[in-house]
């Protein structure tokens, strides 16, 4: 098993190759200042031990690449996860993300991805390694899961979850029958969210459809 501050030195290496450089010292990996300099030795070393790095060279050896290739992808799809799904602040993401890459096997991973719709790229705009999710299956253009405010008029889906900013929203649109499993189509936007839910219609602002995310069926 690869501890933290190994992952970190692979994160750090895949993100110079990136940028078309490579670390000539240790000075150059610039990790983050919670990992000692005993640490990072002690990586360094565990990493050229299992041949994850060039015994003589710091530089990324096949092993390595494909290991950093999935610490780079948890972190970037986690960064996705948290300010598109749930919202956080860019620091809040950016902290969780952290947490994100050093956990969760291939299996859960690839879920995420096509839960987000296989994207292409993180938010500041660098691209998200591919997964053998989106190798194998035809590149989707939405995600499995988005904003009852995004699905296109006279769509159905079924509300997978709901988000109030407002607590007391949540028994209010359970009084409505607005409930994780519900089935409903987006009848229209404007002047307001407009939905239909067997026999009966609902009309809700454009804040509380921002809150409801749901599963497309058509």
């Amino acid at each position: 098993m690869i501890h933290p501050p190994a992952e970190e030195v692979l994160e750090r290496l895949w993100y110079l190759k990136e940028q078309k450089r490579g670390a000539s010292n240790e000075s150059d990996l610039g990790l983050a200042a919670d990992v000692s300099q005993s640490d990072l030795e002690t990586a360094l070393a565990e990493l050229r031990h299992d041949g994850s790095i060039d015994p003589v060279r710091i530089e990324l050896l096949p092993r390595g690449e494909t290991r950093a290739r999935g610490i780079v992808r948890r972190h970037r799809l986690g960064e996705i996860l948290f300010t598109q799904i749930f919202e956080a602040s860019e620091t809040q993401a950016e902290a969780s993300a952290c947490e994100f890459e050093h956990m969760l096997s291939e299996e859960v991973v690839d879920r995420i991805c096509t839960f987000l719709g296989h994207p292409p790229k993180c938010p500041h705009g660098r691209p998200v390694p591919e997964g053998s999710c989106c190798r194998k299956y035809e590149r989707k253009l939405e995600p499995l899961i988005r904003r009852l405010s995004d699905l296109p008029i006279g769509s159905s889906g079924v509300i997978a979850y709901i988000v109030p900013r407002i607590a007391d929203r949540l028994n209010r649109l359970a009084s409505l029958g607005i409930l994780p499993g519900t089935t409903v189509r987006l009848v229209q936007r404007r002047p307001a969210f407009v939905i239909s839910s067997g026999e009966t219609t609902i009309a809700l602002e454009e804040e509380i459809a921002l809150e409801i995310y749901v599963r497309s069926q058509s």
